[in-house]
């Protein structure tokens, strides 16, 4: 397949990149600079040098290629970037069966068991997402919505912010609030392999959660990585203090996810505990 990637650059988007070329896709890399497009051709892609949230010229590289994956996350304007880029995906595919797929995060289904039938609760720092998501999957196109857990791998991910967290003086790790929520979990090479199942799958997909099917909560991994010096728990309002109201209280929620729908599609994550990525961790440092 010809496949339009954002976010190329990105955590997600440079693992998706990477395994889309191995897999023999040719990939189309949207990119914002020269050097960033040297970078996409020297990994064996084609670079688009332009800016998505130009409606009319990404519209027109969508109208050339089978199928566009959009990972692309900007530090502000979230909002507006994406319906900059939902209009491109409605004015380019739409009755045209060729299939957008959309990134979104676990976090707009808000606190307890989820599913992707389950109501959306977002909390404050996502309710953007919402509204534009279901404009997309109402629309004419044959979309999709990745919705990944907590992503984790390749040294990055938000996984730092736990076993990297303030430590007491006598060395313990503090917990963002009292450790109890879960997380639910993905690899980000698992999740790559999961945007290729979405964008080859014959039937509609419409929203689907990447979770390894092993909810963990921040007080295990904390534990896991401060081994003999021990944890202890933070309040919320050192939490808010720590990182900010808004996403602080979505770190606080307390949130688990099978991703039984993601199987069904024949995927079968690799990595099934983030524990394991910490005890690695550890290992080497």
């Amino acid at each position: 397949m010809r496949i339009l990637l954002t976010g190329s650059t990105g955590y997600i988007g440079s693992a998706l990149l990477e395994h889309l070329v191995d897999s023999g896709h040719e990939v189309v890399a949207v990119v914002r600079t020269p050097e960033a497009a040297t970078r996409i051709a020297e990994q064996g892609a084609e670079a688009a040098l332009g800016d998505v949230t130009d409606t009319a010229w990404f519209a027109d590289r969508l109208s050339g290629v089978d199928a566009a994956v959009h990972t692309a996350a900007p530090s502000a304007g979230a909002a507006g970037f994406n319906t900059a880029v939902v209009d491109a995906a409605i004015r380019a595919f739409s009755r045209t069966g060729k299939r957008f797929v959309l990134t979104s995060g676990i976090w707009l289904w808000g606190a307890g068991a989820i599913t992707e039938e389950a109501p959306l609760d977002p909390p404050a720092l996502v309710a953007w997402r919402a509204p534009i998501e279901e404009r997309l999957l109402a629309s004419d196109v044959d979309a999709a919505v990745v919705a990944p857990g907590v992503v984790y791998g390749r040294g990055a991910g938000l996984l730092d912010l736990v076993v990297d967290g303030p430590r007491t003086p006598s060395g313990e790790l503090e917990l963002i609030g009292d450790g109890a929520q879960h997380w639910t979990w993905v690899h980000v090479d698992d999740l790559a392999r999961l945007y290729e199942l979405v964008l080859t799958a014959p039937e509609p997909v419409g929203r689907v959660i990447a979770s390894d099917g092993s909810p963990t909560t921040v007080r295990a991994v904390a534990e896991r990585a401060a081994g003999e010096a021990g944890v202890v728990a933070g309040t919320v309002a050192a939490a808010h203090e720590r990182l900010g109201v808004a996403f602080a209280d979505a770190l606080l929620l307390d949130q688990r996810a099978s991703g039984a729908r993601a199987r069904s599609l024949g995927w079968v994550p690799v990595h099934t505990s983030v524990l394991d990525e910490v005890a690695l961790a550890a290992s080497r440092s």
